[in-house]
């Protein structure tokens, strides 16, 4: 055999070896890759969280403060607080109501919280843990006076106009196919306008879960539907204490307030751990621990995110402070994807025509 036609031979038989290489190779469902790699293509990149700042005297008190919540428009932070001065007079007992701190632009400082009164709170009972739909006009939160269903159940409150604070009609229960005969705590609301679902998610010490307060989800489908029973999420659950969560916009990442037992990775007694998911139907990733720039070696918990994703307020019993627990705040910079608060309706308008093209192609 002469040289070049040995050259030629030997080029066919690595080309051949190469094609059924190629055919080998594992491949998942069709065009499952493409779908991962577009779905993490359209998820917002955000920076490292900077380290917490506490939200000083004037919103802090030298009792204990916690559970916040924000505003979409950043102007109100309600706060959770066991100070005197609400329903509850001198307060001795040191029951929790839930207060608001107003600014007139998200740069100024918060002004001193003022309570929200009878309507929402109290006398003789915790209230506190607000969360709020994305049109401002409902809010929910869990208080433990007296109710048909359990030892704290879940509550909502409606107002007429948005801007109004103090404006809210007086806290219904939601009744007991949400609520059970145990705590039912801290609820966070999440619409996600793609699947049409909206997933009232909270905590609960009812049976059946790892912890002894585990996170659990009612949804409903449409805005005039009733939350069905809840059930539980074990991948955000663990066999410890899981209490309250806060869920970014586009449901693609969730905090949660949750004790280092049986998780590794902790660093103080409870910390705040984060899960993402790459679609709204898929299942919570393992939650990991933010790390040692937010989490403190004391007690953190009760995260509070806004609705653009960036700021990220807590309590913290860590050291310095102006009670045993007071209010923090971090923020992290967006680096790239779609902005959650500005376009977020327009994204998911986009893939939900995305993924009709693609069923009408075969590639789902």
């Amino acid at each position: 055999m002469k040289p070049i036609e040995r050259i030629i031979l030997l080029a066919a038989l690595a080309a051949l070896a190469q094609a059924c290489a190629s055919d080998k190779a594992v491949v998942g469902p069709p065009g499952s890759t493409k779908l991962a790699a577009d779905a993490a293509d359209e998820q917002p990149q955000y920076g490292p969280w900077a380290a917490p700042v506490n939200l000083g005297p004037v919103v802090n008190s030298s009792y204990n403060d916690n559970h916040p919540a924000i505003s979409k428009n950043d102007l109100s932070l309600y706060i959770t607080s066991g100070r005197p001065g609400g329903v509850n007079g001198a307060n001795l007992l040191q029951f929790e109501e839930i207060w608001v701190s107003q600014r007139a632009t998200p740069d100024a400082d918060w002004g001193p919280p003022a309570n929200l009164g009878p309507a929402i709170n109290s006398i003789g009972a915790n209230s506190g843990s607000p969360t709020f739909t994305l049109d401002g006009h409902t809010m929910y939160f869990h208080s433990n006076r007296p109710g048909p269903c359990g030892l704290a159940d879940l509550y909502v409150a409606r107002r007429h106009d948005k801007g109004d604070d103090f404006g809210w009609e007086p806290g219904a229960n939601l009744g007991c196919v949400v609520n059970g005969p145990f705590n039912d705590n801290g609820p966070t609301y999440f619409e996600d306008e793609t699947q049409g679902i909206t997933t009232l998610y909270f905590t609960s010490t009812r049976p059946g879960g790892p912890g002894d307060y585990d996170i659990y989800a009612s949804t409903r489908v449409g805005e005039d539907g009733d939350f069905g029973p809840a059930v539980l999420v074990p991948e955000l659950s663990g066999p410890g204490r899981d209490t309250r969560t806060a869920i970014r916009r586009d449901g693609l990442e969730i905090f949660l307030s949750s004790d280092v037992s049986g998780r590794v990775g902790g660093i103080g007694s409870q910390d705040i751990w984060v899960s993402t998911r790459l679609t709204t139907s898929d299942l919570w990733s393992v939650p990991v621990n933010l790390g040692p720039t937010v989490n403190s070696t004391a007690f953190d918990g009760a995260p509070a995110l806004s609705f653009d994703g960036t700021t990220l307020y807590f309590f913290s019993e860590r050291p310095g402070g102006f009670g045993k627990r007071d209010l923090y705040v971090t923020t992290r910079a967006r680096l790239g994807g779609p902005d959650v608060a500005e376009h977020g309706s327009a994204e998911r308008h986009r893939r939900s025509e995305k993924h009709e093209t693609r069923v009408k192609r075969g590639e789902e």
